[in-house]
């Protein structure tokens, strides 16, 4: 390890910084940034649900296809 590092890690650690958060940390639940804030997360579950809709609807439409194919009457099975 070289000396300099060793002034590094107490100079970060110690530096005093500025803390700030936003308007949504700060409790301004009507600012602009907590709708966008808002909006994101109800597209983020509305993308979700697609997605596990789009899922089900695929597994119902197999299941359905694969039932309307076997009560479908095999050809050339009964002819010898």
């Amino acid at each position: 390890m070289r000396p300099w590092h060793l002034l590094l890690v107490p100079a970060v650690v110690l530096l005093p910084l500025d803390g700030s958060a936003c308007a949504t940390c700060f409790g301004e639940t009507d600012s602009p940034l907590a709708a966008g804030m808002t909006w994101g997360i109800i597209a983020m579950i509305g993308v979700a649900y697609g997605v596990l809709f789009s899922i089900i609807g695929f597994f119902i439409f197999l299941i359905r296809r694969a039932s309307r194919l076997a009560a479908r009457p095999v050809e050339g099975a009964g002819s010898r």
